[in-house]
């Protein structure tokens, strides 16, 4: 299982609303796995079979930077990951603010 959850530091709560898209790197193209949009908590899982491999996921944040009436400086953040450990859940969380973002590995 892959999921993921974006605060809104800025405001220092959950960002709802956003769409997000898992890919797999596969040869030389990414495929979509899934997609969704993150809840009222800010969270979204992705139901796959997990496989080694890369993976991306991708936040469309402008739209949702729009309606919080914040500059959006973003507008898509692809983050890249390495899927080793097909045994564990993967989480990829997302700290957003109008000009910077970081993300780490969760558990």
């Amino acid at each position: 299982m892959i999921s993921t959850h974006i605060l809104d530091t800025s405001k220092g709560a959950p960002a709802a609303g956003i769409s997000v898209k898992l890919r797999m790197r596969n040869n030389d193209a990414w495929v979509e796995l899934a997609s969704g949009k993150t809840n009222a908590d800010g969270r979204c899982t992705f139901e796959c079979e997990a496989t080694a491999g890369l993976y991306k996921i991708v936040f469309e944040v402008e739209d949702y930077l729009k309606k919080q009436s914040k500059e959006n400086f973003f507008s898509k953040i692809p983050v890249v990951f390495k899927v080793a450990d097909v045994g564990r859940k993967y989480h990829v969380p997302l700290l957003l603010s109008p000009f910077g973002y970081s993300t780490y590995r969760g558990s």
